[in-house]
């Protein structure tokens, strides 16, 4: 399906659409400057708002939130369970600190933000296993309208799979030019799992490169917008962040031009740092 606004959607598993293109929040300071950006960017258009307990901006984006005049319905809002509230019981405590810091009724989805968590290293399957079944619950108990996770590879996918009743719908992971995620991806499509990138611009990374320069000319874009429309066409749905007005826009113009398979296999090949963020090796 061509994607054609930020208001288009891929469908997941349970028939629940997800917009095309998210706002992200992580690294955006709690209080005013998270308001601003999110209002903006809910004024700019995007309808997806992604956001988790550990970036510590969840009351802000809730206030935000509710500061616009849309309707709950319309919008798409993402948190995640963070590591130290892996498990049954505290997954479902730290939802619900998360809905009342958001002071939402339901979020749309929910995440497990990484798969090992420290500590855990000889039993995190266990762990993994535990929290998706409070997440299970938390989606048959209508306050969640889809669940995934963050940061999995394929193998850490294949053994939470193993055991869950309800598969995997999303997995958020790095990437961007110089981390295309090939593999994980195609596990992903495979098995029906929508893959979001975060850090789709390398966080700032790739602007310090020459790579995109022609590219952005050529297509009268800017290296931003062409890295972002890479992403789109690869069926990924990027989540860039920005606390700009300007760049919150830019970011939004993706969607009257398209890249050629030449010029997407070119970006393929850019060489550009990760965050270093290995979910075999990062533990927190």
């Amino acid at each position: 399906m061509e994607m054609k606004s930020l208001k288009d959607a891929y469908q997941l598993r349970n028939g629940v659409k997800i917009p095309c293109v998210g706002f992200g929040t992580y690294l955006t300071p709690d209080g005013d400057t998270a308001v601003r950006a999110v209002k903006e960017a809910i004024q700019t258009g995007y309808r997806h708002i992604d956001t988790a307990a550990i970036y510590k901006n969840e009351k802000s984006v809730g206030r935000a939130i509710r500061e616009t005049e849309l309707n709950r319905s319309d919008l798409f809002i993402t948190s995640k369970v963070w590591n130290s509230d892996q498990g049954f019981d505290s997954t479902l405590r730290a939802f619900d600190r998360t809905l009342s810091d958001l002071e939402l009724e339901y979020l749309d989805l929910y995440l497990i933000h990484w798969p090992v968590p420290k500590g855990h290293d000889h039993d995190w399957k266990k762990m993994n296993k535990e929290t998706w079944r409070a997440m299970e619950q938390l989606l048959e108990e209508d306050r969640v309208r889809a669940i995934g996770v963050s940061n999995f590879k394929a193998h850490h996918l294949s053994a939470l799979m193993e055991t869950a009743v309800i598969m995997p719908m999303v997995d958020q992971i790095e990437i961007h030019p110089g981390l295309n995620q090939n593999d994980t991806i195609a596990f992903c499509k495979e098995h029906d799992i929508q893959v979001e990138a975060w850090g789709p611009l390398s966080q700032g990374k790739l602007f310090k490169l020459t790579d995109l320069d022609d590219l952005a000319t050529r297509y009268h874009k800017t290296v931003a917008q062409v890295c972002l429309r890479w992403h789109l066409q690869r069926g990924v749905i990027p989540l860039p962040k920005s606390v700009h007005p300007s760049r919150i826009a830019e970011n939004a113009d993706i969607f009257d031009f398209e890249l050629s398979a030449q010029d997407m296999e070119y970006i393929s090949r850019i060489k550009c740092a990760s965050s270093g963020l290995d979910p075999d090796i990062f533990r927190a």
